[in-house]
């Protein structure tokens, strides 16, 4: 973390400078205003860019699966899960939100809510947490 500080700390100086050495030759040697215009325009133009790319970039997510995980499909009948109640169980298993689960399914929020209270009733739990705990005690998902 101090070398990132540094590193932005060294560039903002850098640019300080750059910038009043610009500032001195406009004043001292009576450059052209559209030179120093068009200087600190391209400065923040890269700096937008920069920025903007720093900024917006997607963020790579790993997941690690378990390489002993064997999936117990006996269970899943037995408990009665359907195929799509088994799918928003492992959506939110990997912490998607109700509507963000219906938005991946193309599905109403409604038909999740069913769902999720199926599976509460089918594991016998009253929470996320506890559903997920348990669906991964049984080896339902990973």
């Amino acid at each position: 973390m101090k070398k990132i500080i540094l590193i932005y700390g060294a560039s903002l100086a850098v640019l300080v400078f750059l910038l009043k050495y610009l500032e001195y030759q406009f004043f001292a040697k009576d450059l052209a205003l559209e030179f120093y215009l068009a200087v600190i325009a391209i400065l923040f133009t890269g700096l937008g860019i920069w920025a903007g790319f720093r900024l917006t970039r997607k963020k790579v997510v790993v997941v690690k699966m378990s390489a002993d995980f064997v999936f117990n499909e006996r269970e899943l009948d037995r408990l009665g899960i359907s195929k799509r109640e088994h799918e928003v169980l492992e959506w939110m298993a990997k912490g998607l939100s109700n509507q963000e689960i219906a938005d991946k399914l193309f599905v109403s929020l409604n038909t999740v809510k069913t769902h999720t209270s199926n599976l509460f009733l089918k594991l016998e739990v009253s929470r996320r947490t506890q559903a997920i705990q348990k669906a991964k005690e049984l080896s339902l998902i990973p």
